[in-house]
């Protein structure tokens, strides 16, 4: 049954990989279109092309790893904000952003910074794109996907490696995008966006499933510290309604507080404002912020939206990936949710593992930093993580035996502050945690369908070939970005197949970078908060900058490097220094600043930069844009009527969720 899982699933993934190569083998990558028909597939992408890849370069284990870890944890249905204002974000995408761009005919988004700002500004945009694509995003889709496969096969050889698959996928992504450019993505994200939804409800159909058969005894010790549901209740429920009696708070209280701050439900959207990921103060504004970023302003995603074949194209292509979008928390976050009622055994066998690796591995100037979780599933440890927290901190004898797990896990913890504050040569080791909820979606995998290889087969080469796409969609962004904004404005090359071969060359650098980065992000809590942190120091100051160049005509040229300067200095210093100050002198409305707020501030920080320079030396004449009249710009009329419907849509489950 393994031999018939592991060929098919092989058969399947060479094979759609196949396919992208071979719709691709119509591009002419050594003509006068050369360059065009390899890093934007000839701008001829229709708009089924173009959703699917939107989706299918989006989702990947990032989400299904990262996100249902999220969710498995204590953010729950709050984690799907970032899909489902992701699908508001599309709208205003399809109809704002998308018709500038192609009317100047862009390659890369930091060309626009040139047109609008100056060159400074597009080094400024482009150099951290790349970095981010290659070091973050890439790096961390990789690690994910191993990290799914591993975990999945955690009892085959080689397999089972988290090093090794990172190489494995990371090979397998750089072939066919070195081969075939944005057109053999397109085609390969087509086949892959399909599968991932069809997966993604396989998986969600199993796990109701089991969890209606699952004995309520067992079940019961699952659930949220604030909900009142007993074994009878789960006996006469049926699967949706045990999942909301396992998740929700005291009748049904809207505000979820659970984890780190408080005990609730997960089945709401708001969070209080003294939530360290989502508060609801960052669904006004500080989330906005990365959704339009990523959807408007990052190259790796809207270069499928820049080879679309017309405007109107385009804009039906990014509303139909909107309504998909309003899916997506049905087949990630649920699930996520579910794998911890289910398997909670599991996740926590599995940090047990890490933990003790961790312990083990440490140097002697190493402390430990611990959650409630690790405290009370592993008591024994606990006690020698705080002994030694206790030694390096220098600190009087405690009567940890005598401490409950909540104030035992804030003990250990105020040691290791204090340690590292005694002595600047300790260090604080990857946290140890009761549960590995990054771990959840592929624990509820292996567990529900891998039994069923011929439908298992299917799921697991959705998953894989999600992530490959996802990093082909990377690293051949990565390497137009280098190749157009980089090596051709420097060296003056207008030659597209010499363009080609260099971006090629990308490809093949950008992929080992990543690929040795990758292993490393084992190292790091939540993999999906890494991602979001790093963006903070980028995204805000860019989309402040291509707001004013946008919709401020008569803004100097410099302001585009100096507002994406400004941006990187002021979440550093909110990050690092004035956060900190701000919350000890009881200056900020919680005990911590959450990340999505630090970037509202350094967002508007820069707008108001932007303003003054404006008011203070604004331009004598307004820039003049390039325009690409080889592209058709008349707005589509089918897609603003889904746009409208897609809002309404998002409203409503908000409504339900709230």
């Amino acid at each position: 049954m393994a031999a018939l899982e592991v060929t098919l699933f092989i058969v399947g993934v060479v094979s759609v990989i196949g396919l992208g190569i071979w719709k691709s083998r119509d591009e002419d990558t050594s003509g006068e279109k050369g360059a065009s028909d390899y890093f934007l597939a000839g701008r001829g992408l229709t708009w089924w092309l173009v959703g699917f890849s939107l989706i299918a370069a989006n989702i990947s284990t990032e989400q299904f790893v990262g996100m249902s870890g999220s969710s498995a944890n204590w953010l729950g249905m709050a984690i799907a904000s970032y899909e489902w204002m992701a699908a508001l974000t599309l709208i205003v995408v399809a109809f704002w952003f998308l018709p500038r761009f192609l009317k100047a005919g862009l390659y890369t988004i930091p060309e626009f910074l040139q047109y609008r700002f100056d060159g400074v500004a597009r080094m400024a945009m482009a150099i951290p794109a790349i970095v981010t694509l290659v070091f973050v995003t890439t790096s961390s889709v990789i690690f994910s996907g191993a990290k799914f496969v591993s975990e999945y096969y955690n009892d085959v050889p080689v397999i089972s490696n988290l090093t090794a698959m990172c190489w494995l996928i990371a090979i397998f992504a750089a072939v066919y995008v070195f081969i075939g450019g944005l057109k053999a993505c397109a085609w390969t994200d087509l086949i892959w966006g399909v599968a991932l939804v069809l997966g993604g409800v396989v998986v969600a159909f199993f796990a109701f499933s089991v969890l209606s058969e699952t004995p309520a005894e067992e079940l019961i010790a699952t659930k949220v510290a604030n909900s009142n549901a007993t074994v009878q209740d789960l006996e006469a429920a049926g699967p949706w309604e045990r999942f909301m009696l396992l998740n929700d708070g005291v009748d049904g209280e809207a505000v979820a507080k659970n984890g780190p701050n408080g005990s609730g439900g997960k089945v709401h959207m708001v969070r209080p404002k003294e939530d360290s990921d989502i508060p609801w103060t960052a669904l006004l504004i500080g989330l906005w912020i990365p959704n339009f970023f990523y959807w408007g302003l990052n190259q790796y995603i809207v270069q499928r939206t820049l080879g679309s074949k017309s405007l109107a194209e385009g804009q039906k292509g990014i509303v139909f990936a909107a309504f998909l979008k309003l899916i997506i928390p049905f087949v990630v976050v649920i699930p996520g949710i579910l794998a911890f009622n289910l398997f909670s055994g599991d996740l926590h066998e599995s940090a047990a593992e890490r933990n003790l690796r961790t312990f083990s591995s440490a140097e002697a100037s190493v402390v430990f930093e611990v959650d409630e979780a690790f405290v009370e599933l592993q008591p024994d440890l606990a006690m020698k993580a705080a002994a030694k927290n206790l030694t390096l901190a220098g600190a009087s004898d405690v009567d940890f035996s005598s401490l409950p797990p909540d104030e035992l896990a804030s003990k250990i913890n105020e040691l290791a502050i204090a340690a590292t504050k005694k002595d600047s040569s300790v260090t604080v080791a990857n946290k140890l945690v009761g549960y590995d909820y990054d771990s959840a979606f592929p624990v509820l995998v292996r567990n529900l369908i891998r039994p069923y290889p011929w439908i298992s087969w299917f799921v697991l080469a959705a998953l894989c070939g999600a992530v490959i796409s996802s990093l082909a969609s990377m690293l051949n962004s990565a390497s137009t970005i280098a190749t157009m904004d980089l090596y051709a404005k420097f060296s003056g090359q207008k030659d597209p197949s010499k363009l080609v071969k260099v971006g090629r060359f990308f490809v093949v650098v950008f992929v080992i970078l990543a690929g040795l980065v990758a292993p490393k992000l084992d190292n790091f809590g939540s993999i999906f908060a890494y991602i979001q942190e790093f963006q903070g120091f980028i995204s805000p100051g860019i989309l402040a900058v291509f707001i004013f160049g946008f919709f401020s005509p008569r803004t100097p040229r410099y302001f585009g490097a100096v507002g994406i300067a400004t941006n990187v200095v002021a979440y550093g210093l909110f990050k690092w220094a004035l956060g900190p100050w701000l919350v000890s002198n009881g200056w900020w409305y919680s005990d911590s600043m959450a990340f999505l707020d630090r970037m509202a501030v350094c967002f508007f920080i820069v707008l108001i930069v932007g303003a003054i320079l404006t008011k203070v030396s604004p331009m004598a004449k307004p820039v003049e844009m390039p325009e690409n009249k080889e592209i058709a710009l008349e707005t589509s009329p089918i897609a603003k009527f889904w746009g409208v419907v897609v809002v309404v849509a998002t409203i409503g489950l908000y409504v339900v969720f709230w």
